[in-house]
């Protein structure tokens, strides 16, 4: 089964210079949500994968991470939408682990839990080390951004709105794999 993958901070909330800490500190970025309703009605499973390096670096616990996450489910789903799983590299970037993006190990991790067609599926995300995740998964690579991709197989697009957009196209002719 394919599914879109959803890197979290600068795709689903407003990226932070200071990380996201709190709750009241998370932003869902504009569309987002209806984003979300989209794709499920759709019936397409969606998967965050996101690096928390907030964590490692001892400026935020798990436990406090799992409750952000907890209060954004819950804001997805009263909005309509749904979110199969979020898959969390929790180190520092120093730590040099086999989970953080670029690296791809969240998405095969979700690939292997879920029963994902990895190359099936897009990756959506705002940074390079997203599309080189998505690349070495297998992933078609999705990018958020006001300017074109320095790559020319990476399609850019301005949101999440976007991306569920170009999603649909992939869908109707079954070419979501590169």
């Amino acid at each position: 089964m394919p599914a879109v993958f959803l890197d979290r901070d600068g795709v689903i909330n407003r990226r932070r210079p200071d990380h996201v800490k709190a709750w009241d500190e998370f932003e869902f970025l504009p569309g987002v949500l209806a984003a979300l309703v989209t794709l499920r009605s759709m019936n397409t499973p969606v998967v965050v994968v996101t690096n928390q390096g907030v964590v490692g670096r001892g400026l935020l616990s798990a436990e406090a991470l799992g409750r952000i996450h907890t209060r954004m489910l819950q804001t997805i789903r009263a909005a309509g939408g749904h979110v199969e799983a979020i898959y969390a590299c929790l180190h520092a970037p120093a730590d040099d682990c086999r989970c953080r993006k670029p690296a791809p190990a969240l998405l095969q991790r979700a690939s292997l839990d879920l029963g994902i067609e990895l190359k099936a599926s897009i990756m959506v995300g705002d940074s390079r080390s997203d599309v080189e995740a998505a690349r070495a998964a297998g992933c078609r690579p999705v990018l958020i951004s006001d300017s074109e991709p320095l790559d020319p197989d990476v399609v850019a697009v301005k949101d999440l709105a976007g991306a569920v957009a170009l999603w649909r196209d992939l869908s109707a002719v079954g070419a979501a794999s590169c």
